[in-house]
């Protein structure tokens, strides 16, 4: 089984993302950090509600970190996705936690779905070192047009052991259109499953509850 770890919105610039987690969700997310394996950075909020150890992750380019040489997770750097950014934010990617990401990856290859190679990550924080191995597709983009879950498995402390509580609660999760066989194997934990092909979020926030919508390049 696996379970909700982080919900991904993508922005132009965190600063751009900052100012609007304030004025839609009404919340200033909390520091996060920089990835040297992807030239990105983020901010982060701690979600309460029915989802433990879940959290809400801002993420951008970093422009002062070199080019990674490779494509960057979350399909970061698709010209229509960058284009939909700078107009606002979006919810890109649902990451979906697990204790062994290297049986589930071999799992879904077995079935027919590519889900990409487990690449080893890491970032400084004030309470220490964080380490994670994340499974990415070498294109960046994820398979099942986008739908599949990015699979995280964390290496000793979780992201959300020195985050504090936010006024954010996680009221639910849903996913439409991924393949019987995905869905046979995550067993993703309290995420809703229908046949409308789409992530969505539902927020219960400090101006009322909020829904997001996953952008798709269609």
């Amino acid at each position: 089984m696996t379970e909700v770890d982080h919900l991904v919105v993508a922005c132009d610039s965190l600063a751009q993302g900052v100012a609007w987690c304030e004025d839609v969700l009404g919340v200033t997310p909390g520091p996060g950090g920089r990835h040297a394996l992807m030239s990105t950075h983020n901010r982060l909020l701690k979600l309460g509600g029915d989802f433990p150890g879940a959290y809400f992750e801002l993420i951008a380019i970093d422009p002062d970190a070199p080019p990674p040489g490779r494509p960057r997770w979350f399909g970061l750097d698709r010209t229509a996705l960058q284009a939909a950014l700078r107009d606002s934010p979006r919810l890109v990617q649902l990451v979906a936690r697990t204790n062994n990401a290297e049986m589930l990856r071999w799992g879904l290859i077995n079935r027919g779905i590519d889900p990409g190679r487990p690449l080893a990550a890491e970032r400084e924080t004030p309470a220490g070192l964080l380490r994670w191995r994340i499974v990415v597709r070498d294109d960046g983009v994820n398979a099942c047009d986008g739908l599949l879950p990015t699979l995280i498995e964390w290496q000793g402390a979780h992201a959300t052991e020195a985050m504090p509580d936010s006024a954010l609660r996680l009221a639910g999760v849903r996913l439409g259109g991924l393949p019987a066989a995905a869905v046979d194997l995550l067993r993703l934990k309290r995420v809703e499953l229908g046949a409308r092909a789409g992530l969505s979020a539902q927020f219960d926030t400090p101006r009322g509850r909020i829904d997001l919508e996953q952008w798709r390049d269609d």
